[in-house]
């Protein structure tokens, strides 16, 4: 494993986007985070956001239990409390082609929040197969699969409080 980015940056970062989040919802903002990749950012970012906030979570794949996306979206767990009227921000560990966040962002424009936006910790902007946006970039990277803060390789690696490379998924 090749360390990209260090705990010390991660969460430097992350209260910098704590702050631009509030900056642009000072009333408060419901965040939902994508699961189970984002809970770590999620978890970090709460925590750094003055003001209020609340939380809810949806689970999708897109990978399986691969290093390489399907392509295919697939709902497995949907919203708890509806957010018609409100300000909504998709919390995502990683945007890389780009799918999985389009196919979220439609899925929650359709119910009708007051606003929509998006922040993930790491972009990949040579992966995207199509053109989406994202309001909060913690980091674009290269195109690398990585783990740690919350990212996976297999249910593994999780745990790490660094964002590594892992070079040979095996």
């Amino acid at each position: 494993m090749n360390i990209l980015i260090s705990e010390q940056d991660i969460q430097k970062r992350v209260r910098d986007i704590a702050a631009d989040i509030h900056r642009d919802h000072p009333e408060g903002v419901h965040l939902i985070a994508v699961l189970k990749g984002a809970f770590v950012f999620l978890s970090d970012l709460a925590r750094a956001m003055p003001g209020h906030c609340s939380i809810d979570f949806m689970a999708v794949s897109s990978y399986g239990k691969g290093s390489i996306s399907s392509g295919q979206v697939q709902l497995l767990k949907d919203l708890d409390t509806g957010i018609e009227g409100r300000d909504v921000v998709i919390i995502e560990d990683i945007v890389d082609t780009g799918l999985t966040l389009t196919y979220l962002q439609d899925i929650l424009r359709a119910r009708s929040p007051r606003s929509l936006r998006t922040a993930c910790l790491l972009s990949k902007p040579s992966r995207r197969l199509v053109d989406v946006t994202v309001d909060y970039v913690g980091f674009s990277i290269e195109d690398r699969f990585v783990v740690g803060y919350g990212l996976d390789y297999a249910e593994q690696h999780r745990n790490l409080p660094f964002i590594a490379a892992l070079d040979n998924p095996k």
